[in-house]
């Protein structure tokens, strides 16, 4: 296929997930450029994954005449700034979770898209973990019959990622988007638009200079009818639980699927049209690759992107995909702030 598609990467956290491409055959994507605000980490990361050009200011890779895609892993209050730069120099996007933290910024993001015509994904892992893809062909197929109710969780002690990744607790990173979005966005995926949100949120109190609400509980209600619960909380101490689920309960069968970082996940059904009820229990093996075992996920996502690409097709999660997370990431804390039920957004 050849190194057609240069890519560039804006932050090496979790955007060290992006380099093995470079040793893919089978993908079409090169890693061309890299940047990350510490000089010495950067040069060196460049050096031991032989990548031509690298610097600490993002306007000088979204520049480049070599560059097809800017892939964006920076801190989310960032996202906004580096999407629309890459944007304006008509670059195509991949873009981590949470695309951007306002519905003032995702609306920007829409249109500036729309007016450049380029390709947008938002980098949610959690639709392209096997487990998760599994359990919505399971539905898809038809085999859980219609939903009654759904669940999505995204649990995590967050003490231990606060040393090298300082930036969420001194900005403060706003866990509703950069938490919360994740099962918000796989249940849309199965399910659709979010109607309306009501939610509570609290601190935990166990990181004490840590002053904004960081965990929550939202009750949500989607167009089409069918109600679910989200839970995402991050000040607690790690729970005896798999780290990201969704329970899908249908009138036909009820699936659990669950996934944690780098110790596999597993798809738990019950199938009501057998007699007995039987039970399938599936287990997925761990994947450790690149930062939190994400490398095999993000390859997987990008060749989504690649296909994207060659035939012209829209990537999902798209940026109004990505909009309409946050817009319902909005409704979740304008709830927490209110006591009210709160509408979604879901027109961009």
């Amino acid at each position: 296929m050849g190194k057609s598609i240069g890519v560039a990467v804006i932050g090496l956290g979790m955007g060290g997930t992006m380099l093995p491409l470079n040793n893919d055959e089978s993908s079409p994507f090169e890693v061309r450029s890299i940047c990350s605000p510490t000089a010495a980490k950067v040069e060196a990361t460049a050096k031991e994954w032989g990548i031509r050009h690298w610097s600490t200011d993002y306007r000088d890779v979204v520049a480049r005449s070599d560059i097809d895609v800017v892939s964006i892993y920076s801190p989310d209050h960032l996202h906004a700034e580096h999407v629309t730069a890459a944007l304006e120099a008509g670059k195509h996007i991949v873009c981590t979770k949470p695309m951007v933290t306002t519905v003032e910024d995702a609306e920007h993001l829409v249109r500036l898209v729309e007016k450049k015509g380029v390709k947008f994904l938002v980098g949610q892992t959690m639709r392209f973990e096997p487990e998760f893809t599994a359990a919505k062909d399971q539905f898809d197929a038809g085999l859980l019959g219609d939903l009654i109710f759904v669940e999505g969780h995204y649990v995590h002690d967050m003490r231990h990622v606060f040393p090298f990744t300082p930036w969420r607790k001194d900005v403060p990173q706003d866990l509703l988007y950069g938490g919360v979005s994740h099962p918000v966005d796989i249940l849309r995926w199965i399910l659709g638009d979010i109607e309306e949100v009501h939610a509570y949120g609290n601190r935990g109190g166990l990181t004490p200079e840590l002053e904004i609400k960081s965990n929550f509980i939202l009750n949500v209600k989607f167009v089409n009818g069918i109600m679910g619960r989200v839970l995402g909380v991050y000040d607690v101490v790690h729970p005896p639980m798999p780290m990201m689920g969704i329970n899908l309960w249908g009138n036909k069968g009820t699936l659990f699927a669950d996934y944690t970082d780098q110790q596999g996940g597993h798809i738990n059904v019950v199938y009501d049209g057998f007699e007995g009820q039987p039970t399938g229990k599936f287990r997925f093996a761990p994947e450790t690759l690149g930062a939190y075992g994400h490398g095999e996920t993000v390859i997987r996502y990008m060749k989504h992107f690649a296909e994207c690409l060659e035939n012209d097709t829209e990537p999902s999660p798209n940026v109004i995909d990505g909009a309409k997370s946050v817009a319902t990431c909005w409704a979740a804390g304008h709830s927490v702030e209110t006591g009210q039920v709160v509408k979604v957004r879901n027109s961009f």
